[in-house]
């Protein structure tokens, strides 16, 4: 049994696609996705479909990113709400869903089922006896039901990001140009900026080992280790 973790989608359906044909997650493996599925990348609208389809076939533990949050908080609020959206990958995400070439797509245009997997089907953080997934962060002093929401969606990876319970942190949100998966004490960072020209990856956090794909269809695989903090 191997435990999956993929980092930031941010609607780069060809590299998710790829990527799950590359490491082809078998029956008893345990998938996590962490979150920001939508915004900045070529196909949300894309992404968040194969997401709903692979719910239907499999367990997917899906976690809420920052981005899922500030595109529901666009739909539901005002004008200064999607303005903040659409500057941090929403007109992206609206192209998507644009039902002819040459306009762009409208709330109205995303469908039904989902709006129901923004809001109803991810979750905020993955808990196992071994590792805590989470889209951005955790506060080391808090159990994982008290995290605030800033932690959980927003915070950064500093110099390390220990828990009180001493397992390893999995997460996304903080994007590494490098490419490169980031290993601190405690914690892991797989968001490899997929969207901007890195890499989607895909880790086994119980063996350490890395699987990435990128925009051009390259791959290339590596192994992490968590013992001592260092890659």
């Amino acid at each position: 049994m191997r435990v999956l973790a993929i980092g930031d989608i941010h609607g780069c359906l060809g590299p998710l696609d790829d990527l799950l044909a590359w490491v082809r997650p078998e029956p008893d493996d345990v998938l996590i996705t962490l979150g920001d599925y939508v915004d900045r990348g070529p196909d949300s609208r894309g992404v968040l479909n194969r997401l709903i389809d692979l719910k239907k076939t499999r367990p997917v533990t899906c976690l809420r990113g920052n981005h899922e949050l500030m595109m529901l908080d666009a739909w539901r609020g005002g004008h200064s709400e999607k303005k903040m959206w659409l500057s941090v990958g929403g007109v992206q995400t609206l192209g998507s869903y644009g039902p002819a070439a040459g306009r762009t797509g409208t709330f109205e245009d995303v469908p039904a089922d989902h709006w129901h997997f923004l809001q109803n089907e991810l979750v905020d953080y993955h808990e196992s006896d071994q590792f805590i997934f989470v889209h951005a962060g955790v506060l080391g002093g808090f159990e994982m039901h008290e995290q605030p929401d800033y932690a959980l969606f927003w915070d950064f990876l500093g110099e390390a990001m220990r828990h009180r319970s001493g397992k390893t942190v999995i997460c996304g949100h903080t994007s590494q140009k490098t490419g490169q998966p980031k290993v601190v004490p405690g914690a892991v960072c797989i968001d490899t900026y997929a969207h901007g020209g890195g890499w989607l990856t895909c880790l086994d956090a119980i063996s350490g080992r890395y699987w990435q794909v990128d925009a051009l269809g390259r791959k290339r695989d590596g192994r992490v280790d968590y013992r001592n903090g260092e890659e």
